[in-house]
Formats: structure tokens, C-alpha cells, sequence
């Protein structure tokens, strides 16, 4: 891993790519046994649609907690399998070229690279061996019990206003100095993280965090998604 005094923290939803925890949770629903199994699946997924929208502005830890719920009883390694085609057929041709041109000037600067995501590890990993050069991450991991996903989330929940306090402890252990590192984020539960790290730019940001980043004077960067 490189060694740096400094990191720059991406948020992948927005920032890096443009799908999200519902999109990557739609295509693991879908990939169900059965027609009967695919369409209870897929159904949970519409009705979690609306609330994780309503949710992610203000509680986006539980609006990941829901997204995954319909990936219950899928096998482990149904997942690795739909994990591989998601990054294949979706994700990688979302990745964002503005995005990547983030990434380069931050490597240029000789910030450590830090993704931060909402996504699984089964596909963040794959992302992250794609982007090269990226030191180190952290994303949502399910939980499995005999083999198989109980819909539940492990502990820490990544996506919620946490992520300030986990930023703060990385760079404690690292060895990480916040105050001139930078943070590219994309949603209004990012504000706090924001606030965490020296120097912050709002990408494609939603309405929120538009709004914030304006009374804060953060720099807004707007790119093709």
C-alpha cells in the first residue's frame, strides 16, 4: 500500500460511477432461480425504490440496510457469479471519465486514493482492481449465514453521516493528515465528511448537497453521468 501523509477520499456513487445501491441490488434480484423467485425479488425492489430515496437524504445508513433486504436466501456463491456480471455488463461501462480525471490529478498531488461506496465488496473490489492505483477502500459487506445471505448488512454500515467518524479513525491509523487531504462527494449525508477533511468539492451533487456546498464554498464540479 502507498505510503502518503495525505488521501483523497472519493465517493464512488457519483463521483466514480453513476449507479448506485439500488441499481446493483435490482441485478442481484433479478438473478433469482426461478421466475416466481425473481419476481418477489424484483418486487421488493420497487417498493424499496421510493424509500431509499426518501431516506438517502437523511438516513442513508438505513436506506442501504433496506436495499440489500431482497437478496435474502440468495447462495454465496450466486452472489459472487451475479457480483462478476454486474461489474462486467453494468458497472464498468458507467465508470465516469470525469471521475477518472479526478483520480489522476489526485495521484499527481500524492494524495493515498480512498474509495468510499455503498456497494458490496463483491463488486467494489473488482471496481477498485479496474481503477488501478486506488490504496485502499471501504463498502458494505453482506452478512451470510450457511452459505447463503440473511439481507442483512455487517457492521459498519457505509453511506450514513458515519462516515466522518470512520474517515477521522482511518487517518488516525494511517497516519492520514485530514486537515489537507481532500474529499470528492456526491449526496447530502457526505456534509459531515465534508466538513471532516481540509478541502471538499460537491461532484454532481444532488439537490442538498448543491445547496450546501454553495453556503459552505465548496467547489461544485458537474460532469457527464
Amino acid at each position: 500500500m502507498a505510503t502518503s501523509s495525505t488521501a483523497a477520499f472519493f465517493r464512488v456513487e457519483g463521483a466514480i460511477v453513476s449507479r448506485g445501491a439500488i441499481s446493483m441490488a435490482a441485478y442481484f434480484a433479478s438473478g433469482g432461480a426461478g421466475f416466481v423467485e425473481r419476481a418477489g425479488r424484483l418486487g421488493q425492489v420497487a417498493l424499496t425504490a421510493p424509500v431509499y430515496a426518501l431516506l438517502g437524504q437523511s438516513d442513508r445508513t438505513l436506506a442501504n440496510r433496506l436495499a440489500y433486504l431482497p437478496l435474502r436466501n440468495l447462495s454465496e456463491d450466486r452472489i459472487a457469479e451475479l457480483a462478476e456480471e454486474y461489474f462486467e455488463d453494468v458497472l464498468r461501462e458507467r465508470i465516469l471519465e470525469g471521475g477518472l480525471d479526478l483520480m489522476r490529478n489526485a495521484r499527481r498531488e500524492g494524495h493515498r486514493i480512498v474509495l468510499i461506496s455503498d456497494g458490496l465488496s463483491q463488486v467494489i473490489e473488482p471496481l477498485r482492481t479496474h481503477l488501478r492505483r486506488v490504496d485502499d477502500y471501504v463498502c458494505n459487506h453482506l452478512e451470510f449465514r450457511d452459505g447463503y445471505a440473511t439481507g442483512k448488512l455487517l457492521s459498519p454500515v457505509v453511506g450514513g453521516h458515519d462516515t466522518a467518524r470512520w474517515a477521522r479513525g482511518y487517518a488516525e491509523r494511517e497516519g492520514i493528515d485530514l486537515s489537507r487531504s481532500v474529499v470528492y462527494a456526491a449526496h447530502g449525508p457526505d456534509m459531515l465528511l465534508m466538513s471532516a477533511v481540509g478541502q471538499a468539492c460537491a461532484v454532481n451533487p444532488d439537490f442538498t448537497l448543491r445547496r450546501a456546498a454553495r453556503e459552505s464554498d465548496w467547489p461544485i464540479t458537474d460532469y457527464d453521468v
